[in-house]
Formats: C-alpha cells, structure tokens, sequence
C-alpha cells in the first residue's frame, strides 16, 4: 500500500517554524502536536529564518502597490466588459420585442 504524501500550506508550515523559533517546546513536541516528522518542523524553522529578512526589504511594499495596482487595472476592465454587456444584452431585449 502506497504511502500518500502530505502537502502543507504556507500558513501551517509558519505557524509550526515560529512555535518552534520560540523554543518552548523541543522540535519533537512540535512534530508529534502537529503531526509532522521533527525534520520538517526544523527545516521550516530554518527557512523561516533565512527568509526573515526579506519581509523588511524595501522592494516589498512595492510589489504589493504594483500587485494592487495590476488588481485595480484588472477590476475596472472587467467591471467595464460588464457593463458593454449589459448594454448589448438591453439592445436585444428590445428588438426582440419589436419583432413580435
């Protein structure tokens, strides 16, 4: 019987590395609280502090502006599309009356 391999969002895996930067509890309290080898709670750990810098860095709230703005830019085109359509549809509504 095949073992099936676990997959764990970003959100689980941040959780786990803080509780474990935290050092209140060993990497195997970790693991066996959460059901994860102690391996993985210290390989989390690890990444989560190498990453760690990265959060300040400048360019950060500049790509969120840019993903906010992209997302702004995105909205506006469909929310016109939308009203295009409302308008075509109307348009026919009314031939189509005027045809019966």
């Amino acid at each position: 019987m095949a073992r099936i391999k676990k997959v764990h969002g970003e959100a689980f895996k941040a959780k786990v590395a803080l509780e474990s930067v935290r050092g209140d509890l060993t990497a195997n309290q970790i693991g066996s609280r959460y059901g994860v080898h102690p391996t993985l709670v210290n390989r989390w750990r690890k990444e989560l502090i190498a990453g760690a810098g990265s959060i300040f860095s400048p360019n950060q709230g500049i790509r969120s502006a840019k993903k906010v703005a992209d997302h702004d830019k995105l909205v506006a085109e469909l929310f016109e599309q939308i009203g295009k359509l409302k308008m075509e549809l109307e348009w026919l509504k009314k031939k189509l009356q005027s045809v019966d």
